[in-house]
């Protein structure tokens, strides 16, 4: 990601930090209603993590999490979040660029991967192996389907074709997102 990308990432979550914002633990978007298919613990990888909402939920439910984000105030927000919920020690978090990869530190695998509302489909290979046997995919991101084209959004079908060695649980497309749950064989 280029060095204005990530100031721009900064600057957006030093204003939430700044307006006095707060965080709340919360299960990732396509999981809602689902959260019944989560497994009981192990290991989670939560991919442009953001805030730390979704790693910090994930910690709360006993998961051991490695949290990625390119925003230095972002996994600040997140590290102050599990820190205020008492799950700090069960969160790593990486400060990284994913358009270099993953952090080789996060190998996995994984019991659980998440990763919304960004899309890399170079990634897509990546977040498949690092998921263990059995282990659950939780996918969103922005979609063409009902909605204007653009280079951060995904075609009709994109995620079912990227990811068609999984189990698909679940799948949706619409309003401009698509979402997919599937497990691994």
């Amino acid at each position: 990601m280029a060095a204005e990308d990530r100031e721009r990432w900064d600057a957006r979550h030093a204003a939430v930090s700044a307006a006095g914002a707060s965080d709340v633990p919360m299960p990732p978007d396509a999981l809602r209603g689902r959260e019944h298919l989560l497994p009981n613990g192990g290991r989670a990888l939560d991919v442009a993590c953001g805030r730390g909402t979704v790693a910090g939920w994930l910690a709360e439910r006993g998961f051991v999490v490695d949290a990625v984000d390119i925003s230095e105030a972002a996994v600040a927000a997140g590290a102050a979040l599990a820190a205020d919920r008492g799950v700090a020690e069960r969160v790593r978090w990486w400060r990284y660029d994913l358009d270099a990869g993953l952090p080789g530190a996060c190998a996995g695998p994984y019991d659980v991967v998440v990763c919304q509302r960004f899309r890399d489909p170079a990634l897509y290979p990546v977040l498949a192996q690092r998921l263990a046997p059995g282990g659950l995919l939780v996918l969103t991101v922005q979609s063409v389907v009902g909605d204007e084209p653009g280079r951060f959004r995904a075609s009709p079908g994109e995620l079912l074709a990227a990811f068609a060695e999984l189990t698909t649980l679940h799948h949706t497309e619409s309003d401009g997102q698509a979402s997919l749950l599937a497990r691994r064989r």
